[in-house]
């Protein structure tokens, strides 16, 4: 099962240039925020879903991205359900459940380098105030990637700490994701770094 690495298909969304996808989920993730109503959220999670069909990625896919978070996603419904309502906490989950489906749409239709690339074009404008668009573009794709993986480490966590009867436990799984996802961007720092990566 592919978590958030690229699956070559021949589909219209594959075959978008990477800047605009990487533009479309900026704007697009910025305007779920803006959206006040469960019935519109709703309708773009379905859009959403829609769009993997259209990528042919097979929804086994679609749901291997957000099931190792599933939990994370009912403690927010339960928390908004008790300070709001019904309503609310299911416009709220919609609205990350969304977002992550189109973050990871974006990786899974986009090769890294063709992301890293298209990243560092947009943003070249900002070498005239000293920063580095390479750094950024690497920090931003190697972002989206982590996405899927820290989801999925979160996953392993839990399913280690029902053995012991501490899933439910928020600190029991979040310190051990916090560690692992520090300790695997310790790696990738030192991996990079091996190949004598300069941007």
């Amino acid at each position: 099962m592919s978590l958030g690495n690229y699956v070559h298909r021949e589909s219209p969304i594959h075959r978008m240039p990477a800047g605009s996808k990487v533009l479309i989920l900026v704007i697009g993730g910025t305007a779920l925020f803006l959206v006040p109503d469960l019935l519109i959220m709703i309708t773009i999670l379905a859009a959403t879903i829609v769009l993997y069909r259209v990528a042919r990625i097979p929804m086994g896919i679609m749901v291997a991205q957000v099931r190792p978070i599933v939990w994370i996603f009912v403690l927010i419904f339960v928390f908004q359900l008790f300070t709001r309502d019904v309503a609310f906490a299911g416009m709220v989950v919609s609205r990350f459940v969304a977002l992550l489906l189109l973050a990871s749409l974006v990786t899974l239709t986009t090769p890294a380098s063709e992301m890293i690339d298209a990243i560092e074009r947009r943003i070249g404008w900002m070498r005239v105030i000293g920063v580095n668009p390479a750094k950024i573009s690497l920090g931003l794709s190697l972002a989206l990637r982590f996405i899927p993986v820290v989801a999925k480490i979160t996953s392993e966590v839990r399913e280690a700490q029902r053995a012991r009867g501490l899933e439910w436990s928020v600190i029991a799984v979040a310190l051990p994701v916090i560690i692992r996802t520090l300790k695997m961007a310790d790696d990738v720092a030192n991996a990079i770094d091996a190949r004598g990566y300069d941007p």
